[in-house]
């Protein structure tokens, strides 16, 4: 954390208890504890949803479940999260920070691979975050697309690749992803965007 985002942080709403307990644990009882969204992002995405309002929200990539519970605190009465992670070695941290946070009963895990419980989602969401595989990205937003209601949003994190898709190795089939997911986005008229470049850039979607 450099000293500019320590200051912003400083001057905000601190994070709550559990939202502070998960991140610990997140870098204890995880090896990939850079993934969880941090503390800036995640106040970004609470307010958002309490801006939004939005009674259907989509998760791609749950990883410990920092985001989601960000998310879930701010939804108004009925909102729901339907939130999927691939790796089923993270469900009982989410679980047990879902139970902490007492949001469980507005978020609905799924384990498994989102490419395949994607086109099992009945659409109407209004608000969707994708934040999984980056390789994947470009399959996800296919499918997001849809489920996602005429004027819903899409937000997409790490977007920049921590600057790669200006100066990375053209070889990184991760960077190209991201690049060409970037691409399709900015050339889909059903669409208008604009990326946000917080912590590793955040591409704010909006569905016409």
């Amino acid at each position: 954390m450099d000293e500019l985002e320590r200051y912003m942080l400083e001057n905000s709403t601190p994070q709550s208890e559990t939202l502070a307990w998960l991140e610990r644990e997140s870098w204890l009882r995880t090896s990939h504890g850079r993934q969880i969204a941090g503390p800036t992002l995640g106040a970004l995405l609470r307010h958002i949803v309490l801006m939004l309002k939005p009674l259907k929200i989509l998760e791609i990539g749950t990883f410990s479940g920092y985001a989601t519970l960000w998310m879930a605190g701010a939804l108004p009465p009925g909102g729901r999260i339907d939130t999927l992670e691939i790796n089923d070695e993270m469900e009982d941290l989410i679980r047990e920070g879902l139970s902490r946070a007492g949001v469980a009963d507005r978020v609905r895990l799924a384990i498994g691979d989102a490419l395949e419980i994607l086109p099992a989602l009945e659409p109407g969401y209004d608000l969707a975050y994708i934040d999984g595989n980056k390789r994947d990205y470009v399959a996800y937003y296919q499918s997001v697309i849809d489920l996602v209601r005429p004027g819903g949003w899409i937000l997409a994190d790490n977007v920049l690749w921590d600057g790669q898709v200006v100066t990375g190795d053209p070889r990184s089939q991760q960077t190209r992803s991201i690049q060409a997911f970037n691409d399709l986005v900015a050339g889909d008229e059903r669409v208008e965007n604009f990326i946000l470049p917080l912590r590793d850039g955040l591409n704010i979607i909006r569905k016409k």
